[in-house]
């Protein structure tokens, strides 16, 4: 696939991600190919609880709409962490990360020795089922497979320069919503809490050479983090499509409404 979403990262250039979320469907997958100008989509199997077998139709849906996909999980273990990539997903994206400690454990999941503890199996799509030479196999996983780290607790957020600076952390992402929450204001993701913390995430992006991203709230906190040097941005989930287009059909036919 080319234009990836790490590759578009590594550019420096913009990344528009679609959320995936309790509507799910490889038709919805499908259609983004099709009708959207998206350059990847993210499954949730955190809030969510997308089961495996599920995940694997969605990426498979994915790659047939030529769409690059990654995958948030709960860091919780070994297995929630590895099997999103041996289905194909390009990387995954924890939540609820706590300290840096934390952070290295999942790196130990998530590569292959000498860099991590993940087990070598190979009837996957991320192994050709088989087909790719074991030792070329490990080799690309390791430097292809990328591991994104949710900032939204405090403890988090306190540690954001260390957790960033984690060899085989990728990039960071900012829970909006959870980390406006725990700073006391939920929703308000441009209360001066939450955007001083958005700098505080750029500037140790920035200081370990580390992009970011985050799940746009509306297109003024989208463009505010892109000031502070945000790429990727989640503009959009599957209930955020109904509730808009329920919203823009009840405005196109106000007349019938009234």
């Amino acid at each position: 696939m080319n234009n990836t979403i790490q590759q578009r990262l590594a550019a420096g250039q913009i990344v528009r991600t679609m959320f995936l979320g309790p509507l799910a469907s490889p038709k919805l997958v499908e259609m983004a190919g099709l009708v959207g100008d998206w350059h990847g989509v993210w499954i949730d199997q955190e809030h969510s609880a997308i089961p495996h077998q599920q995940l694997e139709l969605l990426l498979l849906a994915c790659r047939a709409a030529r769409l690059d996909a990654f995958v948030r999980v709960p860091p919780t273990d070994y297995a929630t962490i590895m099997r999103p990539m041996e289905a194909g997903a390009s990387g995954v994206m924890v939540a609820m990360i706590r300290d840096a400690a934390q952070v290295r454990q999942i790196v130990q999941w998530a590569k292959y020795p000498p860099l991590g503890t993940r087990g070598l199996f190979q009837a996957n799509y991320e192994a050709g089922f088989g087909t790719i030479e074991p030792a070329r196999h490990v080799e690309t996983a390791n430097r292809d497979r990328w591991l994104a780290i949710q900032i939204e607790t405090l403890e988090a957020l306190e540690s954001v320069e260390e957790i960033a600076a984690v060899e085989g952390v990728d990039w960071l992402f900012v829970g909006p919503g959870d980390l406006a929450c725990n700073l006391g204001v939920p929703g308000q993701a441009l209360h001066p809490k939450c955007v001083a913390a958005n700098e505080r995430v750029a500037a140790a992006c920035r200081k370990v050479n580390k992009p970011w991203g985050t799940l746009a709230r509306s297109p003024e906190h989208a463009a505010q983090c892109r000031e502070f040097g945000c790429q990727l941005f989640s503009l959009g989930g599957d209930m955020d499509l109904v509730h808009r287009g329920l919203a823009a059909t009840k405005k196109m036919y106000a007349e019938f409404f009234n």
